[in-house]
């Protein structure tokens, strides 16, 4: 049997390079071939670097202590749809957490997040931003091309929408947060902007909301970040400046050493089990905190 190849930083960041700024799949696999030294090689280490909807889910879809389903809502712009998940034990009303997908849409690994955070105790749900256009489709690289077409303000719109929904749900205390990763941790930045009701936000290696719009923030924010993730922490210190200046609660966590994308554990490349275990317990711990 063939020894599985070694995997590099230099393909973690041609992968980073085409799934977020070119979306040129040729390209990728010829840069990738370069690098693994032929074809076969590249063939190999693909799968490896992608994420796989084959990983089994932490909790599955039936576990008995949810009630999880899939529901639509009125958004800003269209119908929206997402998965409400809701721990068949609460003894009361519950604080609620708007979970926000990476930029290959609402698939199953968002749907088990959701999932886990339902299980701390909270009422979650996981929207699919793609709704306007249909709904996220099978193929992840039509996914992320539908995600570019997205217009900012309506999503940002579908977004509020999306937690006032949640707000005014029977089984909540009105107090949400939103939590997101990658395109959905910039998207939870920018709702932190322009929704002044959120509760708080956590946003996993997501760009950052400029600073001139800072000053609007009324959510605290947790913020966390990968070492090795050169193209999001371009924008962390004009960030945490403007954030300093305008006297706004938040909290920045680095985790040197992993990848972009380390809470993923579909992806068996970049998932850091020690980085994503810390970082969500800090995750739901702050909620707690912060929603009641």
């Amino acid at each position: 049997m063939p020894r599985q190849p070694a995997i590099t930083q230099a393909m973690i960041k041609a992968y980073d390079d085409y799934t977020h700024l070119t979306l040129d799949r040729r390209g990728f696999m010829n840069k990738l071939k370069t690098l693994t030294g032929s074809a076969a090689a590249a063939a190999a280490v693909a799968p490896m670097l992608a994420a796989s909807s084959a990983r089994a889910a932490m909790v599955a879809e039936d576990d008995a202590r949810l009630e999880v389903s899939d529901i639509t809502f009125d958004g800003a712009t269209s119908e929206m749809r997402g998965q409400l998940s809701i721990p068949v034990d609460a003894t009361g009303p519950l604080p609620a957490v708007v979970v926000i997908h990476e930029n290959r849409g609402l698939n199953e690994h968002i749907r088990d997040v959701a999932r886990r955070l339902a299980l701390e105790g909270f009422a979650t749900l996981a929207v699919d931003f793609l709704s306007p256009l249909g709904g996220t489709p099978d193929d992840e690289d039509k996914a992320r091309e539908m995600i570019r077409t997205l217009e900012g303000s309506e999503t940002i719109a579908n977004a509020t929408a999306a937690r006032s929904f949640l707000a005014g749900h029977e089984k909540t205390n009105g107090s949400v947060g939103a939590i997101g990763f990658c395109w959905g941790g910039g998207l939870v930045n920018n709702l932190a902007v322009a929704d002044a009701d959120l509760g708080a936000g956590v946003a996993y290696y997501g760009r950052q909301a400029s600073a001139a719009d800072v000053p609007t923030i009324k959510a605290p924010l947790m913020l966390h970040y990968a070492g090795l993730d050169e193209r999001i922490n371009s924008g962390i210190e004009d960030y945490r400046a403007a954030l300093e200046a305008a006297g706004k609660r938040f909290e920045l966590h680095m985790y040197e050493g992993v990848n972009h994308a380390f809470n993923n554990d579909t992806s068996a490349a970049r998932y850091d089990k020690a980085a994503a275990e810390l970082a969500w317990s800090r995750t739901v711990a702050f909620l707690r905190d912060n929603l009641g």
